[in-house]
């Protein structure tokens, strides 16, 4: 299921590239064109691939099978360096010309599409300025996340299926659950609810903290939206903590076996948890020696470092209490 919907926004973001390119075919090749119709053809098909075959434990054609499920993963990473690459270029691109006259940032675009071997006439040519032009630009850059998602979930699937090959599972050991789920049980439904209420009250402050930030120009204005922030996710950090230690609590005193068989699906989801955990203690990590080295320390920097502690402390307590759930066996 969320593959499908990182698919379908995949889809819509090359839709928009081909409209924003289809806009230049005059001064750009046509492989610029061709690769979001090529890429929309793959999308397409490697879901309904891994929709219908995710489950599989193939047993026939083993090296055939690896070399194409390999295959297959080494494409989605490399879609992915794709698009990480292009976000980032969009984005330092547009921090360029922000800071700079529009004269030279024509000049030094027009040195860069030398060097890449393009006409230096096409400079004029590839303006965007139509509205629809804006709008299939805007929209595909809005949409890389989804794509970036989209290849990272495809990769976790394929790799599983690579690690199935040829595995024989051991059916006395195999447990199906049946997940009774009523959205009107207390517990859920009040979980349900909080969740949500802190989903919009977040969504809420991002937004007002970015009109803040990048619209006013008073220095005052920019403090509140930055002090609003940090209070914000200070209190949803600290909320999360405390659940978080609150589940491995109860963990203690429930007497469900330990679930310690071989499982590729479960390893990879503690591999990639742990490895994506990295970056953000790498971000806190940063913002903290930053934090301590800068003067003078006022209002906002006591904030940002407390965020930044507690950062660290909710990722901590959040895998130790998911691991530990993906470990236990079903009641």
């Amino acid at each position: 299921g969320g593959l499908i919907l990182f698919a379908i926004f995949s889809l819509v973001m090359d839709v928009f590239k081909i409209g924003y390119y289809s806009s230049f075919y005059s001064c750009l090749s046509a492989i610029k064109i061709i690769y979001p119709i090529v890429q929309a053809i793959f999308v397409v098909v490697q879901t309904y691939f891994l929709w219908v075959s995710a489950k599989d434990c193939i047993h026939v054609h083993l090296n055939v099978t690896r070399c194409g499920l390999m295959l297959t993963l080494t494409t989605n990473l490399a879609v992915w360096m794709s698009a990480v690459t292009d976000e980032s270029v969009h984005k330092a691109h547009s921090k360029l010309k922000k800071n700079m006259t529009e004269e030279i940032f024509r000049w030094l675009l027009k040195g860069n599409l030398l060097i890449l071997g393009m006409r230096s006439s096409s400079v004029e040519e590839c303006n965007c300025n139509s509205q629809i032009c804006q709008i299939f630009k805007n929209g595909y850059f809005w949409l890389y996340p989804f794509n970036i998602e989209y290849s990272l979930f495809a990769s976790a699937m394929v790799y599983v299926m690579w690690k199935n090959v040829g595995r024989f599972i051991d059916h006395h050991s195999h447990h199906i659950q049946r997940l009774k789920f009523r959205l009107f049980r207390r517990t859920f439904f009040v979980g349900i609810m909080l969740g949500l209420i802190i989903l919009v009250s977040g969504l809420g402050v991002l937004i007002l903290y970015e009109v803040q930030v990048n619209s006013s120009a008073e220095s005052s204005k920019k403090s509140q939206a930055l002090t609003m922030y940090y209070i914000f996710n200070i209190v949803c950090l600290s909320l999360m903590s405390l659940v978080c230690i609150g589940g491995s609590v109860i963990y203690r005193f429930d007497k469900r076996d330990m679930d310690r068989h071989k499982n590729p699906t479960r390893t990879l989801d503690v591999a990639l948890l742990m490895g994506a955990a990295l970056g953000q203690y790498a971000i806190s990590y940063y913002s903290i020696v930053a934090i301590v080295a800068s003067t003078p320390r006022d209002t906002i920097s006591a904030l940002n470092l407390t965020y930044a502690l507690l950062m660290i402390a909710q990722h901590t307590f959040q895998n130790i209490f998911i691991i530990e759930g993906l470990h236990r066996q079903p009641p």
